[in-house]
């Protein structure tokens, strides 16, 4: 049984890689909707799952503390629908169907929460909406369906749970104790995550080093690490707000106790160094990045000089190429001309045809290499030896 249930949480492990779906998650759909677990004053503990919470009602109106949860694939629809169900007043479900919810928001003897919970499906990363409402004796959460699976231990050990909370302690203070521990649960489920984006960020940090990598490919790759970093960082300050408001926000509903209260300072300095490694992560990415941009430009300016030291070859050679076609185009010419037989010359005529020959081969030659030199195609170097 216990190797069964580890290979199944080794299936439900996330992996921030490429894929063509943008949500390959499959629902648990064995899971049914409503879940209850109940403390009576005897300390005698209740659990069940049902798709209806008409069977634990009774059971929850005689208890000392409750949770139930509800898996939902509407938020916006069935939240006002799911509280009328479970005696909420109606004052708060019209705020809930107001639209304008607060991530914290206390009505006295009714309070309302809301947590991220992170996911990331392939490359898709979001926050979904832990949404937790809370009265005299019950607190009840509602969850998207596909969230991972970080309510199924947490349903597995809920009667655990509510037995470590003691029955002759004052109503708040068993909200504030069942509270704190499904909060603490869904926190760890985030920070896991962090260690999904810290392997991704390791892989992109190899590709930057690997001089073969496609640039093309690198750009879409730091996007999703910067978004992924962005929405993770988020969500955890989101916590920190609600934290922030139960540590000091003087509830009804939640406890005075000290104690109690030093407990959600812990979750709050969790939540927060988990913000310090994102940002650290932030920063390691940027730094890497601004280190890979400049060896590329680096790299780019070695090549600018050697194209240009060759393109520099080139007009040398093309320079050399003119003088050297001119030196030969001139003789060709006047030999051309002059084998003409127009013209009619003698053995005793090659002294002056042969000065011809050299003297304009040479004057032409000299003016063409003065005439690409005025005109700098030549090496100024060059220029300068010769």
């Amino acid at each position: 049984m216990k190797e069964s249930e580890q290979l199944k949480e080794s299936s439900e492990q996330t992996s921030f890689q490429a894929s063509t779906s943008t949500n390959n998650f499959v629902p648990d759909l064995s899971q049914k909707r409503w879940f209850c677990a109940s403390l009576d004053a005897s300390g005698k503990t209740f659990r069940q799952e049902a798709d209806s919470p008409t069977s634990f009602i009774k059971v929850i109106n005689n208890s000392v503390v409750s949770w139930v949860d509800y898996i939902t694939d509407d938020p916006e629809k069935d939240l006002p629908i799911v509280a009328t169900q479970m005696g909420f007043t109606e004052p708060f479900i019209l705020f809930l169907s107001s639209g304008t919810l607060l991530n914290y928001q206390d009505f006295d003897n009714e309070m309302w929460m809301r947590f991220p919970s992170i996911q990331i499906r392939g490359t898709e990363v979001k926050a979904h909406a832990l949404m937790i409402l809370i009265n005299k004796n019950t607190v009840f959460t509602v969850h998207m369906r596909n969230v991972d699976k970080r309510f199924i231990r947490l349903r597995r050990y809920s009667e655990a749970i509510l037995r470590k909370i003691p029955v002759e302690a004052v109503p708040r203070d068993k909200l504030t104790m069942l509270l704190s521990r499904i909060i603490d649960a869904n926190n760890d489920s985030n920070f896991r995550h962090l260690r999904v984006i810290e392997e991704f960020g390791d892989d992109l940090n190899k590709d930057l080093m690997d001089p073969k990598t496609d640039k093309a490919q690198l750009g879409p790759k730091i996007y999703e690490m910067k978004h992924a970093l962005i929405i993770y960082m988020d969500g955890l300050w989101e916590s920190v707000d609600v934290l922030h408001a139960m540590r000091y926000g003087d509830a009804e509903l939640l406890t005075d106790d000290e104690r109690l209260l030093n407990g959600v300072s812990i979750m709050i300095d969790q939540v927060k160094s988990q913000l310090g490694l994102s940002e650290h992560m932030s920063e390691v990415l940027a730094s890497g990045i601004e280190a890979t941009q400049a060896i590329y430009n680096n790299q780019l300016t070695i090549a600018n000089n050697q194209l240009t030291i060759l393109n520099n070859r080139f007009a040398q050679l093309a320079a050399y190429l003119a003088i050297v076609g001119t030196a030969v185009l001139i003789p060709n010419t006047i030999a051309t001309m002059l084998g003409n037989t127009v013209w009619i010359y003698g053995p005793e005529d090659l002294w002056w045809y042969l000065i011809l020959m050299i003297s304009s081969t040479a004057g032409g030659s000299l003016l063409m290499w003065y005439w690409i030199n005025r005109r700098g195609l030549l090496p100024k170097e060059k220029c300068d030896k010769s």
